[in-house]
């Protein structure tokens, strides 16, 4: 009987969150007004350089984002002038459920649910429809960060950063990068390379030669050079979004 019980109250719950998950698609992506994001700082490590970054940062070190998405939302004929507002929170003493790389689908729903608690607890004041948590990470010690993670069902981003000088450009392209699978984009590189997908993952898909490209298409990634070679963008300058990824997030019709 316990048993039968305590599977009618994570179905309810999983029900919950599903018709929920629903409701925020069709919020978040009929852009008839801004999205609000806001952004919350975590130190990943007790580092001197991580922490003096964090409480340093200023919200204009956030604006390439809002720039980045009003260009290309009018590139794609958007009518919204401003379609995020990027809000730099306080930051956060505790950080987000760490995911097994392991994990199975059981696992995933799980660190799922304990992220859309960990968001409530922490960051359940702020008026935002998005919530991305940023851990930065000294470069000195560790050198390659885990891999970050979006969540459109919760609308959630967890983003590894990098602290210290210079680095505020490509901690842009990857909160740009999460925001946008919160909103339903979906990755278009291989997985096992990290190479961007044509057509898809290009920034300019019918050029010819194909190779090399200028520009990075946000979801792919990188900046394809040849074949089996390609760069990480510096900035969002360097990035775009494309049809595909446009019309994931309801900026271009479907097909």
């Amino acid at each position: 009987m316990w048993r039968k019980l305590r599977i009618a109250v994570l179905l309810t719950v999983l029900f919950g969150v599903a018709v929920g998950s629903w409701v925020d698609r069709r919020r978040t992506t009929d852009w008839d007004s801004t999205l609000w994001i806001g952004v919350f700082p975590v130190a990943a490590d007790s580092r001197a350089i991580t922490r003096d970054h964090i409480l340093q940062l200023e919200p204009a070190q956030f604006s390439a984002i809002e720039a980045f998405f009003e260009r290309e939302a009018e590139a794609h004929g958007l009518p919204l002038a401003r379609p995020v507002k990027i809000e730099l929170r306080p930051p956060l003493d505790t950080p987000p459920p760490r995911l097994d790389p392991e994990a199975g689908v059981a696992g995933r729903i799980l660190w799922s649910l304990r992220m859309r608690a960990y968001a409530w607890r922490q960051a359940g004041d702020a008026l935002a429809d998005i919530r991305v948590f940023v851990l930065y990470h000294d470069p000195a010690l560790t050198p390659s960060v885990p891999h970050s993670l979006g969540l459109q069902k919760g609308l959630l981003g967890v983003v590894h950063g990098f602290a210290g000088p210079g680095r505020d450009g490509a901690n842009a392209v990857v909160i740009a990068h999460e925001v946008l699978h919160a909103l339903g984009a979906t990755d278009k590189y291989d997985p096992r390379t990290g190479q961007p997908l044509w057509p898809d993952g290009y920034a300019n898909p019918a050029a010819e030669p194909r190779h090399p490209q200028d520009m990075a298409e946000i979801m792919g990634g990188r900046i394809p050079l040849s074949v089996s070679t390609a760069a990480i963008p510096d900035s969002l300058d360097d990035v775009v979004i494309g049809q595909r990824t446009a019309t994931e997030i309801n900026w271009q019709p479907q097909p």
